[in-house]
């Protein structure tokens, strides 16, 4: 076999590495990482771009794979074949035999060296370091890529389109992580086998319920609030607490709040003051609004409670207490829901 043949060989199978490494490493690499490295590195960024076009860069792998599968094919193996044919000649073997004995061993050498090393070497090489490989290959790639792109759009839109008359969304990106839905189930799961302890089964199924809680779902009947007249007095307001163990107590008329008031704001002044002159602003959420949306809002605004109210006024008050203890549930309540 010719020196070029072998050069050319060589080449073929380097090739097709670049291109099999470049597909699974952007499928394995984390995108949070290589975000990270696109503010200093070009090469991120162009893997970056890689990743935001996915099913493009598949076509472009696999429009790679498949020149190189031929070459080989059209270049290699019959170089292989007639080096081999004489040899086994030589070895006293007729020649209609040598000639097959020589087919189906350079086949089989070309098939070895095109899978060991052309694929499955490059494709461990880049699960192992996605987000190094994806980097280092992003650049001659997104070359390839935009010398080849008319074809491979061609090449896309036709798997699309088949994909489409199957009932199936073709996606440019991968789906990361999991759903709430799916994660509650292996939650679920891991503590009925025993995997994970009840209280940490709790605490993690009352975080991933917060993607569809509600501040309407922390209130109900009866848990009715506690309002004093905007007339009332500071010492009706202190009874108002005594009577019901809440330190803020709203200010307001049937279920119009004017606004809250604090017992401690009520010790330094005389029993007969209004509670009007004490009374703070109240801050309110809708039953509709998400738990996590409300818990970024109070924080923002420092604010411990928040009064829900709908057309026909509050329906009810919830604190940060209330939020944090369904995500932290006591461990005697965790235990008597598990029980």
């Amino acid at each position: 076999m010719s020196l070029p043949v072998i050069i050319t060989t060589v080449v073929i199978i380097a090739l097709s590495a670049f291109f099999v490494a470049v597909e699974f490493a952007l499928i394995a690499a984390k995108r949070h990482r290589l975000e990270d490295a696109a503010g200093s590195s070009r090469a991120a960024r162009a893997a970056l771009r890689s990743a935001n076009e996915l099913t493009l860069l598949l076509a472009g792998s696999q429009l790679g794979i498949t020149i190189c599968t031929l070459a080989l094919g059209a270049i290699t193996k019959p170089a292989v074949h007639h080096w081999l044919t004489p040899a086994l000649e030589s070895w006293g073997l007729p020649l209609l035999a040598a000639d097959v004995a020589g087919f189906v061993l350079a086949l089989a050498i070309v098939t070895f060296l095109h899978l060991v090393v052309g694929e499955m070497a490059p494709k461990s090489w880049a699960i192992a370091h996605p987000e190094r490989s994806a980097t280092l290959l992003a650049l001659p790639m997104r070359g390839f890529m935009w010398l080849t792109r008319p074809v491979l759009r061609s090449l896309n839109s036709s798997a699309n389109a088949i994909l489409r008359r199957f009932g199936v969304e073709p996606s440019d990106q991968i789906a990361t992580g999991q759903d709430p839905e799916a994660l509650l189930h292996l939650v679920e799961h891991s503590a009925n086998v025993g995997a994970l302890d009840a209280s940490y089964s709790m605490q993690l199924t009352s975080a991933l319920e917060l993607e569809t809680l509600t501040v309407g779902d922390l209130v109900g009947p009866q848990q009715a609030p506690v309002m004093v007249a905007p007339t009332a007095s500071a010492a009706d307001l202190r009874r108002a607490t005594l009577e019901s163990g809440h330190l803020r107590i709203l200010v307001g008329t049937d279920r119009a709040v004017e606004g809250v008031a604090h017992v401690r704001d009520t010790l330094a002044v005389p029993s007969e003051r209004p509670v009007r002159s004490v009374m703070r602003p109240v801050f309110t959420l809708s039953p509709e609004t998400p738990v996590y949306a409300a818990l970024r809002r109070m924080r923002e605004t420092s604010t411990e409670l928040a009064v829900v109210t709908d057309a026909n006024g509050a329906v009810g008050v919830v604190t940060l207490a209330d939020m944090l203890g369904r995500l932290f549930p006591e461990p005697e309540e965790t235990a008597a829901t598990a029980g």
